[in-house]
């Protein structure tokens, strides 16, 4: 179903939500706490590699990655692959590059695991980064030349900067969505995709037109899945059994189309893209 030309230029012309409220959100408790082992045993696991590849969302690629690797950088190798960039809005690629390099990352690559894109790219990559000096590890991975992965789980950086940046962590599925609230997390969703004018959320769901307001769309969003539930209200005259939109499971629903990309590619680091570049001292 495509929305219609004249709906376009109408949500185009809506004064969207300039800012989302942050307050009261405490953001230390996201991080889980079985991640501190896993950063520890990280830390100690880099003492016997030759070349770290670190691998984060490409629909932030400014925000949240773990502050371990950048204490490596200019000590080992370094090159930091932005997979999932099937879902991530590109257009400005060259500009975070250039904010990576700021941050002194020379070695990026942007892959799409599913789509097999650029993942070729990396072992040629690493091979002439490390050169001869290669020690050997469980998980070959290739053989000539022989190269071997020491894999280590995903970890957060123990301090999340901020609690934005915890929102765009967790809508990358980074953070537990429970942890956050789903609905929390379908609004903030809901204010990025409004701010960047990405309406394709209308679009899928066949909503008579786009909306800021996160309760409304999600009841839309709920009836139209037919994600509803009978509720017993109580009245002066009785009992009485009332049709209410299952408001969690529509806003599960609309965080697992945004994953899966059915509302197009994505860019949340947009406003840190637009902050101007600090060089390098």
């Amino acid at each position: 179903m495509r929305l219609a030309s004249r709906a376009l230029w109408a949500a185009a012309g809506v004064a969207w939500r300039e800012s989302f409220p942050l307050g009261g959100r405490d953001v230390a408790r996201w991080f889980p706490g079985h991640m501190a082992k896993g950063l520890k045993k990280m830390q100690s696991s880099l003492k016997l590699v030759d070349c770290i590849i670190e691998v984060h969302d490409a629909r932030i690629p400014l925000s949240g990655r773990n502050p371990l690797f950048q204490e490596t950088l200019g000590l080992k190798p370094h090159v930091l692959v932005l997979n999932k960039m099937d879902l991530a809005d590109l257009k400005e690629q060259q500009k975070i590059i250039q904010h990576l390099e700021g941050e002194g990352l020379k070695h990026v690559v942007f892959t799409s695991c599913v789509r097999d894109e650029n993942v070729k790219q990396i072992i040629p990559m690493v091979t002439g980064l490390v050169g001869s000096s290669r020690r050997y590890h469980r998980g070959e991975v290739c053989e000539r030349p022989p190269l071997f992965l020491l894999d280590t789980p995903g970890v957060l950086a123990p301090r999340i900067g901020s609690v934005e940046m915890g929102l765009k962590l967790a809508l990358c599925g980074t953070v537990l969505d429970h942890l956050v609230g789903e609905e929390t997390l379908a609004d903030y969703l809901l204010y990025t995709l409004n701010r960047h004018q990405l309406f394709g959320y209308v679009q899928h769901y066949g909503l008579g037109g786009a909306c800021d307001d996160i309760t409304s769309v999600l009841k839309q969003v709920a009836v139209r899945l037919g994600k509803t539930q009978k509720v017993k209200v109580l009245t002066g005259t009785g009992d009485v059994n009332v049709i209410q939109p299952n408001y969690p499971a529509a806003a599960r629903d609309f965080l697992r189309t945004f994953r899966s990309g059915l509302l197009g590619p994505v860019m949340l680091d947009r406003g840190v893209l637009q902050s101007p570049l600090v060089a390098e001292p």
